[in-house]
């Protein structure tokens, strides 16, 4: 199976590292296994979608729930891990970093590791990290080392903060648990994150950063017009708009909708749209059937499938691109 002939990257699929989640003591749940797995269950149903390549992230909450102690020689672990692993399956994997946020110098070491030993194509960061968002100042060398390597920072939601938690969610999250997260709970943090890093200032100082957010934008796609006019009432701040559409990415992550998808196009452009399933929390055949009968033009289709991931992760010359080039 292909989709209309067209090379497929998934940027935002998910996998778990043994050590971590042990040390989270994360349960297990009826994903555990796929979570796990590399050579079977993932790429059985990568075949069975047509998706050519995955770019690898760790599950939430990843590194940003360890400690400072533990967390930079831990995320070197899990990083050569996942470098192990796209090694032995080049065609079909590239990588995003863990980095132990709450050692920012660390993190920063990590990531320019990341990059430019093993060869990965940016870091995903899940959420706060011990109460706190990028924005604040301690975190600004990361966001810097992001830009000198000229990679992305995908901003993947994760639980909100205890305090919004409580008082917004309350016992729905016990009756109705997707309520604080992945329905509504997820959207709201994680946007704020990405309305916190332009608002900070931090965009000014790294004017060539790049950011991805996944599930069509966390919902400020649709409500950009709106932020933008209200920000711009009494001059507090009059470039949202800019901000956001210059830095900014977003993936189909988990959302399938032409709406949504209409909206992105109409609000940010074809070029700064990329395909993710957010496997194995959504379902790879569902994604791939959407993106192949939505309509858009086949020059969007390639852009939205592949040409973008291609361009902002530099997958142009890697191995899986040569590989499926002469495939």
């Amino acid at each position: 199976m292909s989709v209309r002939g067209k090379i497929v990257i998934a940027v935002e699929e998910h996998y778990a590292d043994g050590e971590l989640t042990g040390l989270l003591r994360a349960p297990r749940t009826a994903l555990s296994d796929k979570l796990e797995d590399f050579v079977s269950l993932r790429l059985q149903e990568m075949d069975a979608a047509g998706i050519d390549i995955q770019v690898l992230s760790h599950a939430p909450p990843g590194l940003q729930a360890v400690s400072a102690v533990v967390a930079p020689d831990l995320a070197r672990r899990v990083n050569d891990r996942l470098a192990a692993v796209v090694e032995a399956h080049p065609a079909r994997f590239a990588a995003f970093a863990s980095l132990p946020t709450a050692a920012p110098g660390a993190a920063v070491r990590e990531l320019e590791r990341a990059v430019t030993v093993l060869g990965f194509r940016g870091a995903m960061i899940h959420g706060l990290t011990e109460g706190c968002f990028l924005d604040e100042r301690k975190f600004w060398p990361i966001l810097e080392a992001a830009e000198a390597l000229d990679v992305p920072i995908y901003l993947h939601p994760s639980d909100p903060h205890p305090a919004v938690f409580d008082a917004y969610f309350g016992s729905y999250a016990v009756s109705h648990p997707m309520f604080a997260r992945a329905a509504w709970g997820y959207t709201m943090e994680t946007g704020t994150h990405a309305m916190r890093l332009i608002l900070s200032g931090a965009l000014d100082a790294y004017p060539k950063l790049k950011l991805i957010l996944g599930h069509m934008g966390e919902a400020i796609p649709f409500l950009i017009s709106r932020i933008d006019e209200a920000f711009s009432r009494g001059n507090q701040f009059n470039d949202f708009r800019r901000y956001f559409t210059e830095h900014f990415y977003v993936t189909t992550s988990g959302f399938f909708s032409d709406a949504a998808l209409l909206c992105c196009l109409q609000e940010l452009g074809a070029d700064r749209i990329m395909f993710a399933v957010d496997w194995p929390y959504v379902s790879n055949r569902a994604g791939s059937k959407w993106i192949e009968r939505v309509s858009l033009s086949e020059h969007d289709r390639e852009k939205i499938l592949n040409s973008n991931a291609r361009r902002l992760l530099r997958l142009e010359g890697s191995r899986a691109m040569t590989q499926l080039a002469g495939s």
